[in-house]
């Protein structure tokens, strides 16, 4: 027979009733239209003290009325369309109204004025999208997928959101998390009952628990790809003075982003720019050129353009290949050394001398990412971005459909995951009573529960909605 689980999942409180809230759910300032939202138990009495349906009648859920939104003294504010949710059907899991109006910042600051004299309060930031989670509409990590899904800066990055938004990493911790919490039953009930239940087999209890920490050591291996998928890849230009590492960034960009001159030391600042390769956002950051300098402002530009290649992900070193390397070609690739780098050799449409230089040099490893070419010639460009995608994301095209952990405090939980994993079948393996691992494995449930939100803090919450604006 089974038994309850003495470790039951955790789940928030549902969300208080009593308090209806209000917000302009588009972006501020003038468009053509802009939608007010109000979400709680009061919206239907809100509604019939603000809102004047052209034909007879109260408003019926999912109908769409037109009418006038008048003030507390039955002025009319503004014509618009109104639309009902009734609970539980709703993206908050309350009643929900929305008037969408006419784009006019005071015709919003008047809708909303309304709305709070009959009763309603203003919404917090992220208080929507809150009170969505609290009432089981979403999980934790799909609720933070939403705001990362608003702040996506290229395509990847939304396409990850839409993802998680759509329950990838749900059922991906679901997937390790069910077979856990029978497994914890199991050892309760056979602890409660040994007379019925007999104790699991520790070989059996030690392989599915080896599979599960293989399956959550796989969402640990994920954390790099969703953190290049949300923030992209910082790969830093650099090279001696009139190398074309400006015409490399122009190139790359496909515009005249950066000036660029035949006389060296041209860019004396530091100077970013964005691009997709392979669906992910790859931030360039073009430097002044690294050589000895006693002019102030170049020697400023020059300490700029270090700090920047040691914080990038990846260096972009662009040499003249046409020329002898020279005492500061040299220094440069001596102080990349060591560094996830590209070498581009440029100006092969001037002549060879550096690139043959590089080739004989007893240094030279078959390993080495090099590249002979002109950042005048599309094929040799196309290279550059071929290279960038094979040394930033490890030869494999970051698939923001798969399961994938978003930020550091999901990674944080999965590790202590891991670590109970570990000592629980450290348990095992020393010949232990499997219920000796009991709290282990209830540390590692837990722990799994928190990317869900079925286990967290109430200051996690408040700071993952910290992230969101008023109206979300």
């Amino acid at each position: 027979m089974a038994t309850p689980n003495p470790y039951p999942r955790e789940r928030a409180a549902p969300l208080a009733a009593g308090e209806t809230i209000a917000a302009l759910a588009t972006p501020p300032g003038r468009g053509a239209i802009a939608i007010v939202r109000c979400s709680g138990c009061d919206v239907r009495r809100i509604a019939a003290t603000i809102f004047r349906a052209a034909s007879r009648g109260p408003l019926r859920s999912r109908e769409v009325r037109f009418g006038r939104v008048v003030d507390p003294a039955g002025h009319t504010i503004d014509q618009a369309m109104a639309l009902l949710l009734a609970a539980p059907a709703t993206p908050t899991g309350e009643d929900v109204l929305e008037l969408h109006l006419h784009g006019s910042p005071v015709v919003v600051r008047e809708t909303l004025a309304a709305a709070m004299a009959a009763g309603a309060r203003m919404a917090l930031p992220g208080e929507f999208t809150r009170r969505a989670f609290l009432n089981g509409k979403l999980d934790l990590s799909q609720a933070e997928a939403v705001a990362d899904l608003i702040e996506a800066e290229h395509r990847g990055a939304a396409r990850a959101a839409e993802a998680r938004l759509d329950g990838a990493l749900r059922d991906a911790v679901r997937a390790l998390r069910d077979p856990l919490d029978a497994a914890l039953e199991e050892l309760s009930a056979s602890v409660d009952f040994p007379d019925e239940v007999p104790a699991p087999d520790p070989a059996a209890l030690e392989a599915l628990l080896q599979a599960l920490r293989e399956g959550v050591a796989e969402l640990r291996a994920s954390w790099e790809m969703g953190r290049l998928l949300r923030e992209g890849l910082a790969a830093a230009i650099v090279g001696p003075p009139n190398a074309g590492k400006s015409s490399l960034l122009n190139a790359l960009l496909g515009e005249e982003r950066a000036l660029v001159s035949a006389q060296a030391g041209t860019t004396r600042d530091t100077l970013d720019g964005q691009t997709v390769i392979d669906g992910v956002l790859v931030r360039l950051i073009d430097t002044a050129g690294l050589r000895r300098t006693d002019e102030a402002v170049e020697a400023a530009g020059i300490a700029r353009a270090r700090r920047a290649a040691a914080e990038a992900s990846l260096l972009v070193v662009v040499l003249d290949g046409s020329q002898p390397l020279g005492e500061e070609g040299r220094a440069v690739l001596e102080q990349t050394n060591g560094r996830r780098r590209l070498l581009l050799f440029n100006k092969a449409d001037a002549g060879d001398a550096g690139w043959k230089e590089w080739l004989e040099a007893p240094e030279v490893l078959g390993s080495e990412t090099t590249i002979f070419g002109s950042v005048l010639r599309s094929a040799d460009v196309e290279g550059v971005r071929r290279a960038i995608a094979s040394l930033g994301w490890d030869d494999v095209a970051p698939d923001p459909a798969r399961p994938h952990l978003a930020s550091a405090w999901q990674a944080q939980a999965v590790e202590g995951a891991l670590a109970a994993f570990d000592r629980a079948l450290e348990v095992l393996r020393a010949g232990h009573p499997a219920d000796v691992c009991v709290g282990d494995l209830v540390e590692a449930s837990a722990s799994l529960g928190q990317l869900s939100g079925e286990a967290v803090t109430e200051q996690l919450i408040e700071s993952i909605f910290a992230r969101f604006c008023i109206g979300k």
